[in-house]
């Protein structure tokens, strides 16, 4: 009787082992492991058994799941007619300058152009900007016309800044001589006041010139006040023009 009853016991016990599931990481099939997003390989749960287990771009290695290695890494790798870009072989992107649209065709991908440009600030020193590419500036070709102020002004507009600026490109080139730099004022104030307003308004577009980078010695400055008028009718029209600073060469 204590045979049966030992019997029936070890027999419910194995029934019982034999019917849980085992715990993680220990498995019998993907099911176990599918909350921890892995799969069931030879009884253990792990990243991955094949590359079909990992996301795009990834690899199964020892099967954790790893970065795939990059089909190229220089041009070499790639064959002829093709080039390495972002890791992976691509056709090259031109074979010859006409690919490029004004740039250059090397090693199968188009360089922009480096010496375009749209205003003369967008070249380096010494050059201008000509039919949309910066060329060697010829001081013969400066626009020397007089900066302009407002009455009773010695600061310079934002016209005027952009005029000196490209003024200052274009003097750079190294053609230039000395320059003196006229200030002008209208009839109104007196004498003694025009003079020093005009000595101020030469003194503003030195300034401005030497801070682009030309070179101080070669600048003069002189005030001559309301002396010499470039219109002597007493008209707005005719007292903007004469506040003025004129390049004198």
């Amino acid at each position: 009787m204590r045979r049966i009853s030992l019997w029936a016991g070890l027999s419910l016990a194995m029934a019982v082992l034999t019917g849980c599931p085992p715990t993680y990481p220990n498995c019998k099939d993907d099911s176990t492991c599918t909350e921890k997003g892995e799969v069931c390989v030879q009884g253990t749960c792990q990243q991955c058994a094949t590359d079909a287990n990992c996301k795009e771009g990834f690899t199964c290695q020892g099967n954790k799941c790893a970065p795939k290695p990059p089909e190229c890494t220089t041009d070499a790798a790639c064959g002829s007619g093709r080039i390495c870009e972002a890791g992976k072989c691509a056709e090259a992107q031109c074979k010859d300058d006409s690919a490029c649209g004004g740039g250059k065709c090397q090693a199968g991908r188009c360089q922009a152009p480096t010496n375009t440009c749209t205003v003369n600030t967008d070249c380096g020193e010494g050059q201008e900007c000509k039919a949309g590419q910066c060329v060697t500036a010829s001081a013969d070709k400066c626009d020397w016309s007089p900066i302009r102020f407002g009455f009773n002004e010695s600061s310079l507009s934002s016209e005027a800044q952009q005029r000196l600026s490209d003024l200052a490109n274009c003097m750079k080139s190294g053609k230039q001589g000395a320059l003196t730099l006229g200030g002008h004022a209208d009839e109104r104030g007196t004498e003694e006041y025009n003079l020093q307003l005009s000595n101020k308004r030469a003194a503003a577009v030195k300034r401005y010139l030497t801070d682009l980078g030309v070179k101080s010695n070669q600048l003069k400055t002189v005030g001559y006040g309301e002396t010499r008028p470039v219109s002597n009718a007493s008209t707005e029209e005719a007292w903007s023009e004469n506040r003025r600073v004129e390049f004198q060469r």
